[in-house]
């Protein structure tokens, strides 16, 4: 399991921000998916999202794709995800927990 990292949000400058609050499973992949194929290598992306099983997934992806989990932080019950882009976007990925769980 991937290790979930705490940060200042207002320390971190992303990219773009993916908003997803009060969006449930999968839509916190699959939006942080489209976000990494559109971002360039270096590029950080934020998510937020109010999902708490968001806290488990997205580090997890994170660590499936190769891409960097710089952290998340929490206010007023939403959660700010920051992703890293370090890797090309590859197709064919192992699915999730969450894509098993969302797809019965």
């Amino acid at each position: 399991m991937a290790k979930l990292k705490f940060v200042d949000r207002k320390k971190i400058k992303p990219n773009m921000t993916v908003n997803i609050v009060f969006r449930m499973c999968p839509m916190h992949l699959l939006k942080l998916d489209e976000a990494v194929k559109k971002a360039k290598i270096g590029d950080i992306i934020e998510v937020v999202t109010t999902y708490d099983g968001a806290l488990e997934d997205i580090p997890a992806w994170c660590e499936r794709t190769g891409n960097e989990f710089i952290g998340v932080d929490t206010s007023n019950d939403t959660y700010h995800f920051f992703v890293r882009k370090t890797n090309e976007w590859k197709k064919n990925l192992p699915r999730s927990r969450c894509d098993y769980a969302c797809s019965r």
